[in-house]
């Protein structure tokens, strides 16, 4: 059984404050790109984990991985669980802000799912990706969408149009928890730099472009703060020949760049793995 697990990338991140319980109250739009692990399951009597491919190192596949805890979590909702093997092959970055592990928690999840006959739309899937993590709701079923609270509210799913991107990462793991603090909030504090702008199904490209535009990244500056790779990023992607809108992803240090059509993306990533070989660099459809 398999399962791929895309990368998730935040189009906006809105912060708009701290709640009283520590937890930062968020509005994001959400895409997933074609970039992706990859998760298989063995069915077996045991609970088992082993990860490789080319970023496994950073990934770790000790007890605390996220497939393990995810499975572990739907487990202890369902009674007489079918479990197995995974195995994980690990392509996306670590600590990069295109939720990779929650991805790859969420596959786990839909794996197990197709294993025991469990309905997607079973509420006690996305009670076990709650109890996961906060990113692991929005990758259950992925697709575009609004993320709001911490990552437990979710909008419907969104029509939008694919949007040629290209994806880069310096390769520098940034911990989100660090960004947040970086930001400052306080509980009960506000942050109030404006409005979501509102996002309609069905938007057409040049439309869901402007309004893209309109949004931001909150976390880009504290985050720039932790890791000056990202400024050095976002000015390359921004400089990108057909390139629309440059910005980070989640809490960094993955950035985007968006464009027209896809052979001025693939040209764009081709020449940024040139002049930076050490840069993760993809180019990929997001929706």
């Amino acid at each position: 059984m398999k399962a791929r697990a895309p990368a998730k990338i935040n189009l906006t991140l809105h912060v708009l404050g701290r709640r009283d319980d520590g937890y930062h109250e968020l509005q994001s739009l959400v895409a997933f790109a074609r970039v992706c692990d990859h998760l298989t399951l063995t069915p077996g009597e045991a609970l088992a984990l082993t990860v490789d491919g080319p970023t496994a190192e950073a990934a770790g596949g000790g007890d605390d991985n996220l497939v393990l805890r995810a499975a572990r979590n739907l487990r202890a909702r369902v009674e007489g669980l079918k479990v197995g093997a995974f195995a994980l092959t690990k392509y996306l970055p670590v600590a990069a802000g295109i939720g990779g592990g929650s991805s790859d928690a969420a596959a786990a999840l839909r794996l197990l799912a197709r294993a025991n006959d469990i309905a997607p739309d079973d509420t006690r899937l996305m009670e076990a990706a709650r109890a996961t993590g906060a990113d692991v709701p929005v990758c259950l079923d992925p697709a575009a969408r609004m993320m709001m609270g911490a990552g437990e509210n979710l909008g419907p799913k969104l029509d939008l149009p694919a949007i040629p991107a290209v994806l880069v990462n310096p390769r520098v793991p940034v911990e989100t928890r660090k960004v947040f603090s970086e930001l400052g909030l306080r509980p009960g504090d506000s942050y109030g730099f404006g409005k979501h702008p509102v996002i309609e199904t069905g938007m057409g490209a040049d439309a869901l472009m402007s309004t893209l535009k309109k949004g931001r990244n909150d976390l880009e500056d504290p985050a720039g703060v932790i890791a000056r790779e990202i400024v050095s990023v976002l000015a390359v992607l921004g400089a990108a020949r057909g390139a629309k809108l440059a910005r980070m992803s989640g809490s960094g240090a993955t950035c985007f760049a968006l464009f027209d059509n896809r052979h001025h993306a693939t040209r764009a990533a081709r020449v940024i793995r040139r002049d930076h070989p050490n840069w993760w660099a993809k180019a990929t459809l997001l929706r």
